[in-house]
């Protein structure tokens, strides 16, 4: 029994020895509880909407409060002309515009009946659903309460259309997505498994003794997974437009050439990782941490990011998958120009100097 517990104590003394293990046993955890318990929830709060109001009368500007002040909705602009509609969801200020009709309480009072437009971007259903169905309960305590005080029956009657994806196909909202996942995976996860592989057999060293440059020697065991992803990105778009009628609105070379961008991104995180760990092992268990739950989680890929608490969302600034689906969602889906992805594309392209540039700087450090 004593040869056991000394065996036990061992083990524990090589557990305890390595901080990253500690990390990721004790650590882990605390991180899938907060993600889980926060990033995941099916109500939506905070949702910006804007108003079309022609009509600046004592009604419409009753129901604008009420949506404002509700925990689901913040007006965030009041719009002149409904040209401005289209403007404002292919620069993703809103998810919902509110359009009254002229005269709107002049009709209500005199005839008992007015509409209401809710016009929400559909690229995800599931919130879109959701979002309108707030608003439109909102609007029926407004009208319920209007009868009360007036002892007359009024019937507000919303009427719903659903932009961008009027068949609420789920393929809308999931394609972005799942193409930011797999090229990240396989960028950053294969491409840094590649070059441990070869530090953990010990070629590398001779691979560096080579007439060759180191940069262009590592730069060499990522350009295949270039390649290679750069293939998977013509068959999800393919698959997409021809076997799941996901349209590509906008302009196809800006979204090839965004997505382009995003793999470079990410196969300059796979270097990263490659300079930060030894084994293949240390290297698949950083991808998944830093990029498998934060991907699916907090890109916006499943669960809307505005739902999560602050620091949820500033974490999910610094994840490149967030910015590559916003770029995809405006070109591929809103048929939006460039122009409203240019904020997306200068952050790739920072993201991209800047781990590019670190990880380079550590290869180096660490080969002196």
């Amino acid at each position: 029994m004593k040869q056991f517990s000394t065996f036990i104590l061992k083990e524990f003394h090589h557990i305890f020895r390595d901080k990253r293990t500690i990390l990721i046993l004790l650590g882990m955890p605390i991180i899938q509880i907060i993600l889980f318990g926060f990033a995941i929830t099916t109500e939506i709060n905070n949702i910006s909407i804007a108003v079309f109001d022609p009509a600046k009368d004592v009604a419409t500007r009753r129901i604008a409060e009420q949506l404002n002040s509700s925990q689901y909705f913040d007006i965030t602009a009041f719009l002149n002309s409904p040209a401005e509609i289209g403007d404002i969801f292919k620069d993703g200020k809103t998810d919902l515009v509110v359009v009254f009709g002229e005269r709107f309480n002049e009709n209500l009072m005199h005839t008992g009946k007015a509409q209401i437009q809710l016009i929400a971007d559909a690229t995800d259903p599931n919130s879109a659903t959701t979002i309108t169905n707030y608003a439109t309960a909102i609007i029926a305590s407004y009208q319920q309460e209007l009868m009360a005080q007036m002892k007359i029956p009024f019937i507000i009657t919303p009427e719903i259309k659903m932009l961008y994806n009027p068949q609420m196909k789920g393929a809308y909202n999931f394609v972005p997505g799942v193409l930011g996942m797999i090229l990240m995976l396989i960028c950053a996860m294969m491409t840094s498994i590649a070059i441990v592989r070869e530090k953990e057999m010990g070629t590398m060293e001779i691979l560096l003794v080579s007439p060759m440059k180191p940069i262009f020697i590592i730069l060499s065991k990522a350009v295949p997974y270039f390649i290679i992803s750069a293939v998977n990105l013509a068959t999800v778009l393919l698959l997409s437009v021809y076997v799941l009628k996901v349209p590509v609105a906008g302009n196809l070379l800006w979204l090839i050439a965004v997505s382009l961008l995003f793999i470079f991104v990410s196969l300059s995180l796979g270097l990263l990782i490659s300079t930060l760990t030894n084994t293949q092992m240390a290297a698949m268990l950083v991808s998944g941490m830093m990029f498998m739950l934060p991907v699916i989680l907090l890109s916006g890929m499943i669960y809307p990011i505005e739902n999560m608490p602050e620091i949820l969302q500033w974490i999910s600034n610094i994840i490149p998958a967030k910015w590559f689906i916003i770029s995809v969602k405006n070109l591929m889906i809103k048929g939006a120009g460039v122009g409203s992805v240019l904020k997306e594309i200068l952050i790739l392209l920072l993201m991209a100097a800047v781990i590019l540039t670190l990880s380079l700087k550590n290869f180096k450090n660490r080969l002196e």
